[in-house]
């Protein structure tokens, strides 16, 4: 299994435009017969004016294979191309090898937050060793949604998303969880592994199989 992480960083005023397209026209013609989408998000904080639409793939190959066909698709290319394009400034994408997840929340009404930390060459893997070794630690306030390590795309990258009811709720799952000893030992190991650590607060868009 590959997973897909696609952001298109849309012109001011767009996104919401971009997003309804991707939820209407976009589903209509692609569904999941060429990829299946996880989950498809708005940015809320951190980067502004962004989409993060996650795909899954059995592997690269199949990936290639199912965006080569796509690609051919007449109304995706007739319709549904013009109709984004013009609002997009960027686009990115990062594959994504899974080491857990996506697991859906228990319940709807969810705002997510994409965590993305960049270590040291050579270092990933001890992070992730840390990280996971951790877990039953941090989830006894909330549980993660997925976690993954870069394939291509940013080297040396592991990105993680967790699900909170709302902002009120996520402050104060991480405070609590900051106070947890098995957490702290976690925090006291891992940072000097890291170079850099991004966070975006994103909203879940109407379509998204992740709510």
């Amino acid at each position: 299994m590959i997973h897909e992480l696609r952001t298109y960083t849309c012109r001011p005023g767009t996104v919401a435009e971009v997003a309804k397209t991707a939820g209407t026209l976009g589903r209509d013609i692609r569904g999941d017969n060429y990829g299946k989408l996880e989950g498809y998000w708005v940015s809320e904080i951190g980067p502004l004016n962004q989409v993060m639409h996650l795909w899954s793939y059995a592997d690269p190959n199949e990936r290639q294979r199912l965006r080569t066909e796509l690609g051919k698709h007449p109304r995706w290319t007739g319709e549904y191309q013009p109709a984004i394009f013009p609002n997009l400034l960027r686009q990115e994408a990062k594959l994504l090898n899974p080491v857990r997840g996506p697991v859906a929340p228990a319940t709807p009404g969810n705002l997510y937050e994409l965590r993305c930390y960049r270590s040291k060459p050579g270092a990933i893997r001890q992070w992730v060793n840390f990280f996971t070794g951790a877990l039953e630690h941090r989830e006894k306030y909330s549980r993660m949604v997925g976690l993954w390590l870069t394939e291509a795309g940013p080297q040396n990258e592991v990105c993680h998303i967790w699900a909170y009811r709302d902002l009120n709720a996520r402050a104060a799952v991480r405070a609590a969880a900051a106070k947890d000893p098995g957490w702290q030992e976690f925090l006291r190991v891992s940072p000097p592994l890291l170079e850099e650590m991004q966070s975006t607060v994103m909203l879940p868009a109407a379509h998204s199989p992740l709510k």
